[in-house]
């Protein structure tokens, strides 16, 4: 072969790998990953729908499916069986799994505070959170009985066991008695009972009163990680960014896409709770004011388990470092989106 030949051979297949390396992912083949939400389509969502909306994950190379959650879903069994690729976790499960052999793992977290409330009725003399251990009732999911109840009951004097009633997700039995005192979302219920009663219920955030777990991550399986770090590493930026941005940007069309997941939703609900979001801190504040949404420390982590082996939830010896990574967070991804 002459060398002229060979120099305009060479310089196409240069060009060629060039156009490869600057070609957008959209003209790439993407690759297609399913993630699992912990419940139906919401606002508390809405970073993983702005991905899909505006473009973020196939940007990343991405062809992602939400599969919403809900009350007869089991999105975190499809994870361990294989069927999903990520799922909207939570740090007890994550510690839980370690115990149990089930190798999942930690990615990132996405609210930096866990979004549940305590609710009193105003004018009832519940001005602190130790206050609300004059309730006649405190009226909880099984989940919060068996974990942040536990807590409550370590940290604070005065609550007791009998004052327990099953929430069954309806407000009535709260709303009735000025003396209850009832778990919710920060996002959700004090808006649902304003609706309802008239008046604005006392909110008593658990993270900022002691009770401080990561919330809302996400988490894949462990050997599914270790064979596609770069497609998990993929879907945890383009994830950041899109928070980011239905934060900061115009939701519009991600609203719409939970909207048609979840007809019940309104706009006057989705508001609300990005207000309260914002408001509060739950997405950016601690770590993530600094380092960007989704950072989780070793050392809250490790605060955490062991406030709670301390309470009785979990036993000593749980190496809780296998529960997540931090390789894909800290990273102040995102940052420059904020308006």
């Amino acid at each position: 072969m002459s060398i002229p030949a060979f120099k305009t051979i060479f310089t196409a297949a240069a060009s060629l790998a060039a156009f490869a390396l600057i070609a957008p992912a959209g003209a790439q083949e993407l690759d297609k990953v399913t993630f699992g939400t912990n419940w139906l389509a919401q606002a508390e969502h809405g970073g993983y729908y702005q991905a899909v909306a505006d473009g973020t994950y196939k940007e990343y190379g991405l062809d992602v499916t939400i599969r919403q959650g809900g009350p007869q879903a089991a999105n975190r069994s499809l994870l361990v069986g294989g069927q999903i690729e990520f799922y909207m976790g939570g740090v007890t499960q994550a510690i839980d799994g370690v115990k149990q052999g089930i190798p999942t793992v930690t990615l990132a977290s996405i609210f930096q505070k866990d979004p549940q409330v305590l609710l009193a009725h105003p004018d009832q003399g519940f001005d602190s959170f130790a206050d609300l251990a004059k309730a006649s009732k405190l009226i909880l999911s099984k989940d919060g009985f068996i974990s942040y109840f536990t807590w409550m009951k370590s940290a604070y004097e005065g609550f007791s066991d009998e004052q327990y009633e099953p929430y069954t997700f309806n407000p009535a039995p709260f709303i009735a008695d000025p003396m209850a005192v009832q778990q919710g979302y920060l996002t959700s219920e004090p808006y649902e009972i304003e609706k309802q009663a008239g008046w604005a219920p006392v909110v008593f955030l658990l993270a900022d009163n002691g009770y401080a777990p990561y919330s809302t991550t996400i988490e894949t399986m462990r050997p599914w990680y270790e064979s596609n770090k770069d497609i998990a590493k993929r879907f945890v930026e383009a994830t950041i960014v899109g928070w980011y941005n239905y934060l900061y940007g115009d939701n519009a069309a991600a609203n719409e896409l939970i909207k048609a997941d979840n007809p019940e939703m309104t706009d006057g609900q989705l508001a609300y709770s990005l207000e309260k979001m914002k408001e509060y801190g739950i997405l950016v504040s601690g770590d993530a004011e600094e380092m960007g949404i989704g950072c989780m420390t070793d050392e809250r982590w490790t605060s955490f388990y062991d406030q709670m082996v301390g309470v009785g939830v979990f036993e000593a010896g749980i190496d809780v470092t296998q529960a997540y990574t931090t390789e894909f967070v800290c990273q102040g991804l995102g940052k420059d989106l904020v308006k």
